[in-house]
């Protein structure tokens, strides 16, 4: 009690606040995070974490019309609440979510709220206000007041218009001066801990990104309104590319809650490999029934561009790749199956491509034949395979009442939206309005092209994927920068905020040296047991299949690991691992448990203690690199074994490398 009493103490003290300021102290359940919030001329917080400031004051208001909320405010009240409750998501990384936070709710005159939130490992605050009408929020003053120049993982981006799959660059805050701007989530280690900064529960509202504030701290910028845009962008003209913009953010309802803005904290990197705040935090199921929403595997054309090889007739965007292509998905247990770009016509959902042939932009390759999609969606049907269809966003938002319509009318299962590359509030309005109207014609839909997770996926459980991340599809172009090393700075930082449509199972896998890009024949970097660790390490609830159907079936080892793998979990353990070095993880479905590991490009032995299994006898399958891996990517070692709790093995991973175990009660 007395170490509480001198860390509150501190905290009041290095705020040098004024003798007006009302203070409110919050803790976490566990009492290790400590949140300062004071009140008077502005409001400003501070948390420390285990003894340890990580946050020294750091003043927060919202700008509606011209009045700033949090300057100068009339305090009224302040409520303290507990809440300690179970969540049981439709699917998840376990399959319960523990709710435990203390929370203060600080209430002004001029109709607003700031609510504060202390989790075992995380803060979290948002405006509420209480206005009539509709409003217009000028600004958001967002700040992170770090005290030093700290150490960070920046995702940075170039402007407004971009889909979050950037390289990670290790710097310090500092690095963005000079107006350089980076999106969520963003990682700093100060003071030896831990903080990754994101947000929940993002509707009708820009998402924001961060700055150097010119003193060792960060703020917040958001992208202003779009008032004008146009059909342009990538590949061309998927994109509506903004041209005009606001002097606002946003127009809203006047009684409203705005987003959190969320700080995970932990003291080791390897703690943030499980984390579950933005779920937690995100609004719950607003579509009710939700059964109908199915996790699963998809069997992928785009990335391996239809190579089917030993068959007998012209592969492409035609009825007999796709019937090869369900038929592959119904023998081994793959509950779907992806038509990508190629089916329609691009700005034209309803015109299906039916003989002529066209060009897929992507690639650049001529596809051959035409489907006949009655009678593809039929096959489908009677093979219980479920089809999701890609679609160009501006497209689906012009006609999306007709195209889904007709989406129901052929039994689609889901849709795979590409190319919204912002996350203004139009855009961030028609996340949650495609969400509303899928749910009604029981469809799911994976955003691509998409900004980071926001915990949408609670709110409408049919939002089942979201990219958000450098995934494998960047192997096929000439930078080919989906490497090891960025995959291992997302593993700790993107995937704070949610799943990833990262696309794993590459089956030619190659050393740094070997790489090619090549855009019909695509491969990995690093070798084939980092391919198949991905699978456990990275969560995707409706996780791809990259490579072709027959890359699979001429290795029965790998297809039979991949096909029998879980995308939804019971539970999870963070073993081990270090940003950007190398991560081992553990999850559990039902009695099995599968454990994976990843290195960069350097070779690396590490040890798992099987502590965390249950009691009694497990056989082990286990996918290491091969002697000479670090020459040939494909190379790798299947054994088996016997393991009970508490036992431990060494894993000697390639450069680039991987280990993959599978543990059956």
């Amino acid at each position: 009690m007395k170490k509480s009493i001198f860390i509150i103490s501190s905290l009041v003290l290095s705020a040098s606040l004024m003798a007006a300021d009302k203070v409110f102290t919050l803790s976490s359940p566990d009492k290790n995070v400590i949140v300062s919030v004071s009140s008077g001329d502005k409001i400003a917080y501070q948390v420390s974490y285990k003894n340890k400031n990580v946050l020294l004051p750091s003043a927060l208001s919202l700008t509606i019309d011209n009045t700033v909320l949090g300057k100068n405010s009339k305090f009224k009240k302040n409520t303290n609440t507990s809440v300690n409750k179970e969540i049981k998501p439709l699917y998840g990384m376990a399959s319960t979510y523990k709710d435990n936070y203390n929370e203060l709710r600080l209430d002004y005159a001029e109709k607003f709220s700031v609510v504060f939130r202390a989790y075992n490992n995380g803060v979290a605050y948002r405006f509420e206000t209480m206005l009539d009408g509709k409003i217009k929020v000028k600004d958001e003053q967002i700040n992170y007041e770090f005290g030093s120049d700290a150490d960070a993982s920046i995702h940075q981006v170039s402007g407004f218009l971009n889909s979050y799959e950037e390289l990670y660059r290790d710097d310090k805050i500092s690095y963005l001066d000079s107006g350089k701007i980076a999106s969520l989530p963003l990682y700093v280690n100060s003071n030896g801990i831990r903080t990754v900064i994101t947000e929940s529960d993002l509707f009708d509202y820009p998402a924001f990104y961060l700055t150097y504030d010119g003193s060792n701290g960060l703020k917040g910028s958001l992208p202003p309104f779009v008032t004008k845009d146009s059909v342009g962008g990538c590949c061309p003209n998927f994109e509506r590319v903004p041209y005009q913009r606001a002097d606002y953010l946003a127009e809203t309802d006047g009684k409203r809650s705005f987003p959190w803005r969320l700080m995970v904290l932990a003291e080791q990197d390897k703690d943030l490999l499980y984390n579950d705040l933005v779920y937690l935090l995100a609004s719950d199921n607003k579509i009710g029934d939700a059964s109908w929403v199915k996790p699963g595997k998809v069997a992928w054309d785009w990335w391996n561009a239809n190579n089917l090889t030993g068959v007998d007739f012209k592969t492409g965007f035609n009825t007999a790749t796709y019937k090869y292509f369900i038929d592959f998905a119904a023998k081994n247990g793959i509950e779907y199956v992806n038509l990508d770009e190629g089916w329609s016509d691009q700005f034209d959902l309803l015109k299906v491509n039916t003989g002529k042939g066209i060009v897929n932009i992507g690639t650049g390759a001529q596809l051959d034949g035409g489907m006949n999609m009655e009678e593809v969606v039929a096959y489908a049907k009677e093979k219980n395979i479920g089809l999701f269809l890609w679609c160009v966003w501006h497209t689906l938002d012009r006609q999306m009442i007709p195209a889904l319509d007709q989406f129901q009318k052929w039994g689609i299962k889901g849709i795979k939206v590409d190319f919204m590359d912002r996350d203004d509030q139009t855009v961030v309005k028609f996340y949650e309005r495609l969400a509303i109207e899928a749910a009604k014609r029981k469809i799911m839909i994976n955003y691509h092209g998409a900004y980071k997770p926001t915990g949408l996926n609670r709110t409408y459980p049919n939002v089942i994927n979201q990219e958000g991340i450098r995934g494998l599809e960047y192997n096929k172009f000439g930078e080919g920068t989906a490497t090891p090393e960025n995959l291992l700075h997302q593993l700790f930082v993107r995937m704070v905020a949610g799943s990833a449509d990262y696309t794993p199972g590459a089956m030619h896998n190659a050393n740094k040296a070997d790489f090619r890009a090549i855009a019909d024949r695509p491969m990995s970097f690093g070798t084939r047991c980092q391919q198949l660790a991905i699978f456990t390490c990275l969560y995707a609830p409706l996780e791809m299949l990259a490579d072709a159907p027959t890359a699979y079936e001429k290795e029965p080892e790998i297809l039979n690991y991949l096909s029998k793998m879980p995308t939804v979990w019971d539970e999870t353990v963070p073993v081990d691992g270090k940003l950007g070095d190398f991560a081992i993880i553990a999850r559990r479905k039902g009695t099995n448990w599968y454990v994976a590991g990843l290195t960069d490009w350097t070779a690396r032995k590490v040890k798992v203690k099987f502590d965390f299994i249950g009691e009694g006898t497990y056989q082990a399958e286990i996918f290491t690199d091969g002697m000479n891996a670090h020459r040939v990517g494909q190379d790798y070692k299947k054994t088996s074994k016997t393991i009970k709790k508490g036992d431990e093995i060494e894993f000697e991973m390639a450069p680039g490398g991987g280990f993959a175990v599978k543990l059956s009660k």
